[in-house]
């Protein structure tokens, strides 16, 4: 049996599949961001699935594809907590830039392909290989235009009386916003990222508004310069997205690369099945 994972800090997709690439199941668990999760958070959000406990005697081969997998301790972390569960498995642990690559990319063809969900990311790939310009830094230092980030400028917004008074009432009924529940959630509690992405479904649900559309925008631009722009020949190939909210803001997107003269190309909400289908096809090859 083979697991192919896609994993954001938000929730987990797991889709099993046998040697002839048959899917045997599907399941979620909530997200296991190993750069904000402790191991034993990740330990009990695998084996409270009864699938995936059911079953982690069988699995030969795990493809885990994750947030917070780009630097080296947090990818060490996961891998053990896999090891002990996945017994029989070779693991491959790779950031989720590679599960985005895979489902949004044509192999052979250069693009640069960006994650827009509870966080953000960009990268470079020349049609073989990926290259990472910036290191992504997390929800605090980095993520623009991710759901984490328009989290924070929502409640910012909301904190500074900026918001109008309409849409500020409409927020309060909506969400806990008392200052104690908020830095609760944000300095003492596991996950603040997804926490704070909550908060994002409020500004997509009202875009329509000025104030909103201002917010979505400046977050798209300060995205677009500080990540698309670093690769020198981004007006000259496609930009493909993945995630939730470049999905629900693929619109916004649009306009601003047009402003910068770049091409949007291929925008995929979930990236997990186009991840199967590339596992499905290395079958033929023999698997890594």
């Amino acid at each position: 049996m083979i697991l192919v994972v896609d994993s954001g800090s938000t929730k987990t997709d797991w889709i099993a599949i046998d040697n002839k690439g048959v899917v045997l199941f599907s399941t979620q668990t909530l997200g296991l961001n190993p750069q904000v999760l402790s191991s034993a958070i990740l330990n009990e959000r695998i084996i409270n699935n009864f699938e995936l406990y059911q079953n982690r005697e069988k699995v030969t081969h795990l493809y885990f594809y994750g947030a917070g997998c780009g630097v080296a301790s947090p990818q060490e972390r996961i891998t053990k907590v896999f090891r002990e569960i996945f017994t029989a498995a070779e693991l491959i642990v790779k950031e989720d830039t590679y599960a985005a690559v895979y489902s949004a990319a044509t192999m052979g063809t250069p693009s640069i392909v960006c994650i827009l969900g509870t966080g953000s990311n960009c990268t470079y790939f020349d049609g073989e290989n990926i290259d990472q310009r910036v290191i992504s830094l997390g929800y605090v230092l980095m993520d623009e235009a991710s759901g984490n980030f328009y989290g924070k400028q929502l409640i910012r917004s909301y904190y500074f009386n900026e918001m109008p008074k309409e849409l500020a009432e409409k927020f309060e009924k909506e969400y806990d916003l008392s200052a104690d529940v908020i830095k609760e959630n944000i300095y003492r509690k596991e996950n603040p990222n997804t926490y704070l992405a909550r908060f994002a479904k409020f500004i997509i649900e009202h875009k329509q508004h000025p104030i909103f559309q201002e917010i979505i925008r400046n977050g798209i631009i300060r995205f677009v310069k500080h990540q698309i722009l670093q690769f020198p020949d981004a007006q000259e190939i496609p930009i493909h997205f993945v995630g939730s909210i470049s999905h629900f803001l693929q619109k916004e997107l649009e306009q601003v690369l047009e402003e910068f003269n770049l091409s949007m190309g291929n925008v995929i909400k979930r990236p997990i099945d186009g991840l199967v289908a590339y596992h499905k096809n290395k079958l033929d090859k023999s698997f890594p």
